[in-house]
């Protein structure tokens, strides 16, 4: 493990692997994610050992070993966290964003206050664009900060994957027997980092192009045919209104990926190989 620590004061872990000279892409977790999770460790190791990729896998704030911002939440912080962590480990690295982080990843781009951006893959961003699908309570987060702030973190897991997520409340409680319950705990504080992030883009409206215009750096959408229409929606919409982006969805692939399946795109677009080079 190695760390930093921001100009605002935040301890930033993260592990590195070397696999080349390929370049180096930044892993952003998102909600209950962390660098130690399995799948990111694997997405990791694949990218530098197949595609000789530096991959920079890091905690986002409020997450494993790195230290958090206690009811403060706020995506311009963690926008600074991702700045100051490229400036750290060389100055330049692409970002690969999964579900809200695929979220930050972006709006990191679009915010032109993080130098030395390369490319970004935004895997599944949780965009709701319409109000066919789950559509969440605009005023979430006054539920979600007091259940942190009291630290009932069982109550913060099952709140935010039914009430921000949209998960079945059924399929929420037997996770509750899962191995992995205790890390969905550990992680739940941070998801008011996550709604932080999203919650202005869940609100059923359609995305802005001026929103994203500043987003000029070459840009691939993943998404998955198993994942529900929401997610599949909404790479279609960010791909729409994203100035240099490109969309590929590919048919076995869900939310909770085959690492095997999602890594082709994503290092043939990173090394700038085969047809997902933008």
């Amino acid at each position: 493990m190695e760390s930093i620590t921001t100009p605002a004061g935040i301890t930033l872990a993260f592990d590195r692997y070397v696999g080349g000279d390929a370049g180096t892409v930044i892993l952003v977790g998102g909600a209950f994610s962390y660098r130690t999770f399995p799948k990111m460790v694997e997405l990791a190791q694949k990218l530098a050992d197949e595609y000789r990729l530096t991959v920079i896998n890091y905690d986002r704030r409020g997450r494993g070993d790195s230290s958090d911002s206690p009811g403060v939440y706020d995506v311009e912080n963690e926008i600074d966290d991702i700045a100051a962590l490229v400036e750290a480990t060389g100055g330049s690295a692409a970002l690969f964003g999964w579900s809200s982080g695929a979220g930050l990843a972006l709006l990191a781009a679009a915010s032109g206050r993080v130098a030395g951006i390369t490319k970004v893959i935004a895997f599944e961003p949780p965009f709701v664009v319409n109000h066919e699908d789950f559509v969440p309570a605009a005023n979430l987060d006054v539920t979600l900060h007091k259940l942190i702030a009291e630290d009932r973190r069982a109550e913060v897991v099952k709140f935010y994957m039914t009430h921000a997520m949209g998960m079945p409340r059924p399929f929420v409680a037997v996770m509750r027997f899962t191995p992995f319950w205790k890390s969905l705990k550990a992680t739940a504080p941070a998801t008011a980092h996550d709604w932080a992030v999203m919650g202005d883009y869940m609100r059923g409206e359609p995305l802005r192009a001026a929103d994203w215009s500043d987003i000029t750096v070459p840009t691939l959408v993943i998404s998955g045919g198993k994942s529900g229409d929401l997610l599949r929606t909404a790479a279609r919409a960010i791909t729409a209104v994203l100035p240099n982006a490109q969309h590929v969805e590919l048919a076995k692939l869900s939310h909770n990926p085959n690492i095997a399946l999602l890594t082709p795109p994503a290092g043939e677009f990173l090394t700038g190989t085969a047809k997902y080079a933008v």
